[in-house]
């Protein structure tokens, strides 16, 4: 089942342009468990919390996670279950989180001495959208860094395409020009050590101008009322932050 990302980008004005510490410390409270990043260049601040970790290196362990298949929160703890359950037993979603996680394992595989994948995918929620993840570690069989790690995994099919060689006509249909939105963003040391997140849920702001990205997977049996409805929810990560 051929798998590609899909993504939004548009522009608002930013209330919180001036002040990027300002709205790092509002994501930091309201998504803990997210990867929060800020990273400036020049006039630019490019802002974020993104839940996916692209890669871990510690010594010759290496760890990250396929994550694909969302599904909105609820206030009421029996709906939100019954969402998560739901997202859990839905085919589409396992079948896209599985493309992801099957890409992951045989780009880690020739550099590894063993490459584990969970067997089943479990719920991670943050605090506005659940999705499926599928932990995946390896033991490393040379020194490989965390740099070139993320070099070998980037893109996969969560914010790419599967095939790899679809990934030529993602600019076309998507009709503009990603910049930084869903690239590495991390740190290394000079052991090689480091860990890189996937750039999701953010934002490039230029004074009090700020755009926005969000996207989804596309797989087959994907419904696009549905994945529109996706996007506007990881959209709702940033712009309540850069309205101030």
């Amino acid at each position: 089942m051929p798998a590609q990302a899909g993504q939004r980008g548009f522009r608002v004005f930013a209330e919180t342009g001036d002040d990027p510490a300002a709205a790092v410390g509002l994501l930091r409270e309201a998504f803990s468990t997210s990867f929060i990043y800020a990273v400036g260049r020049g006039e630019a601040t490019f802002v974020g919390a993104s839940p996916e970790l692209l890669i871990r290196r510690e010594g010759q362990r290496a760890s990250t996670v396929a994550l694909a298949g969302s599904a909105r929160r609820s206030a009421d703890p029996a709906v939100d279950d019954h969402l998560g359950e739901r997202l859990l037993r839905s085919d589409k979603d396992r079948e896209e989180n599985a493309i992801v996680a099957r890409r992951i394992a045989r780009t880690l595989r020739p550099h590894a001495v063993w490459v584990t994948a969970a067997p089943e995918p479990v719920l991670v929620r943050v605090a506005n959208i659940q999705h499926l993840a599928a932990p995946i570690r390896a033991q490393l069989a040379g020194a490989i860094g965390a740099v070139e790690l993320a070099g070998r995994l980037h893109p996969t099919p969560a914010v790419g395409a599967e095939p790899a060689r679809a990934l030529e006509v993602i600019p076309a249909l998507e009709g503009f020009d990603r910049g930084w939105y869903a690239g590495p963003v991390g740190w290394t040391d000079a052991h090689g050590d480091g860990e890189f997140c996937v750039a999701l849920r953010c934002a490039l702001v230029r004074g009090r101008v700020a755009c926005c990205y969000a996207g989804c997977g596309i797989v087959r049996d994907s419904v696009p009322a549905d994945e529109l409805a996706e996007s506007e929810v990881k959209l709702q990560v940033m712009l309540p932050v850069l309205a101030g």
